[in-house]
């Protein structure tokens, strides 16, 4: 099945291992799950993930992110028309990808996104799905 993950399930998946974050990625890394993603979204878990705050060394970030970059879909959405998407702008990207792909876009943050029955949050995703 393919997923879109919003920034903070990446982090949420590095910091609390066994939670539903990291249930998800052990989803993706046993093939289960296909992340689709784009240049931006990737650039964005790379910045985020690097913000001191959070203190994760290369090592950590790469186990996550190595294995969306060589297993995961990389593609080139169709930009939505400004209309279609009245929420947080940061989160276009991962909402063009996941309407791309028909692919699930699992989230902790729903308001940042339209209510859209492919937009699920982490608890939801792993009862339905894992």
């Amino acid at each position: 099945m393919n997923i879109v993950l919003d920034t903070d399930i990446i982090v949420s998946a590095i910091w609390s291992p066994g939670k539903n974050a990291s249930n998800i990625m052990m989803s993706v890394l046993s093939g289960r799950n296909t992340v689709c993603y784009d240049y931006r979204i990737m650039d964005e878990y790379n910045r985020v993930l690097h913000y001191e705050k959070f203190g994760f060394d290369d090592h950590s970030i790469n186990l996550y992110l190595d294995p969306i970059i060589s297993y995961g879909i990389s593609v080139i959405p169709d930009p939505l028309p400004l209309a279609d998407f009245t929420r947080d702008e940061s989160g276009r990207k991962f909402f063009e990808v996941a309407k791309y792909c028909n692919a699930f876009l699992i989230t902790g943050n729903l308001t940042h996104f339209p209510k859209e029955p492919f937009i699920i949050t982490p608890s939801d995703f792993c009862s339905r799905f894992l």
